[in-house]
């Protein structure tokens, strides 16, 4: 293990997921969920070849495709650690009868391809909610601002103020759910461990405690860093017609998250004034995102970030 932790910067990055952690390496991805039972069980399975190409690997094209892929990445995890809940108080396991849909797609496309059909039917409903309620609903609402002024930096103002107290809002509220709160004390475990592993120090429960729960390539800072790029880009583009404005929104959605991903890239390879200052907005926000973890649940976290640990760390350098 601790050939294995020779400091270095390291592109494994992750997400918590239901009494879980699943960790994203260069070569695979992991998910260790720790069952009703105690017992740590890791589903390994490696990155595909589409991936690797170098076309999605050019700048601001990986950030489009890297924010899709982690979507699906994602929900894949969140069903594979909620099939292990799906257990009533007495601990009979609960059965679903699948939808109509469901069924129709798993009749014509067989029951792997319907899976796969279904994530990116939750990830295309996932993306337009998330665009409708944190970039579209604020550019509709900053429109009555022009019922009193016609100053298109008031209206560009007004329009990030309320994105980003809707955004504030809603990490406030779900943090407050019971069950997202034990969901945000594994987000800790993540990042916990994978600064013990950065700081080149052996995967240990101990080791890994003492590292802050803060990380500046988290999920959370690159979702504000969204929203401040997409400010700072819109205030170039004006339309007067609000169906123009909306739909610029819509059309610019992947240069934003692509630039916003290469300045979190850039921001997690290099510690300097600069990048504190990019980095220090989305670290306020991770002490709603995250909360402390208890050993148990970085244990689950070690797991399945040994998972994804490469062989040789060449494959892992930034």
């Amino acid at each position: 293990m601790a050939d294995k932790c020779k400091a270095y910067k390291t592109s494994i990055g992750g997400q918590a997921v239901m009494e879980g952690v699943m960790m994203r390496g260069p070569e695979s991805i992991a998910t260790a969920v720790r069952k009703p039972d105690k017992e740590i069980i890791v589903d390994k399975q490696p990155i595909g070849n589409a991936r690797k190409s170098k076309f999605v690997k050019l700048p601001i094209i990986r950030g489009c495709v890297n924010f899709i892929d982690s979507m699906v990445i994602g929900i894949k995890a969140l069903m594979f650690s909620a099939k292990f809940f799906d257990i009533d108080d007495e601990g009979n396991e609960i059965t679903e009868e699948p939808g109509k849909f469901e069924k129709w797609l798993t009749e014509k496309l067989g029951s792997e391809k319907a899976f796969n059909v279904l994530i990116y039917i939750s990830v295309a409903l996932s993306v337009c909610l998330s665009v409708g309620l944190f970039m579209l609903l604020p550019a509709y609402l900053a429109g009555f601002v022009e019922l009193f002024s016609d100053s298109h930096t008031l209206y560009i103002a007004t329009e990030g103020v309320v994105r980003i107290t809707l955004f504030v809002l809603y990490l406030v509220l779900v943090s407050q759910m019971k069950d997202i709160k034990r969901v945000f004390m594994y987000h800790g475990a993540e990042h916990k461990s994978i600064h013990c592993y950065e700081h080149g120090e052996e995967l240990t429960v101990e080791n890994v405690r003492k590292h802050t729960r803060l990380h500046p390539r988290c999920g959370t800072s690159f979702l504000l860093l969204v929203m401040v790029i997409s400010i700072i880009l819109f205030f170039f583009i004006r339309f007067d017609n609000i169906f123009l404005k909306l739909l610029a929104r819509l059309v610019l959605i992947p240069l934003v998250a692509g630039i916003s991903y290469e300045i979190i890239k850039f921001a997690g390879r290099h510690d300097n004034w600069f990048t504190r200052i990019i980095s220090y907005p989305g670290m306020l926000f991770q002490h709603v995102t995250t909360r402390e973890p208890d050993d148990s649940q970085i244990e689950v976290a070690i797991a399945s970030l040994m998972a994804v640990i490469p062989e040789e760390k060449g494959s892992d350098q930034w």
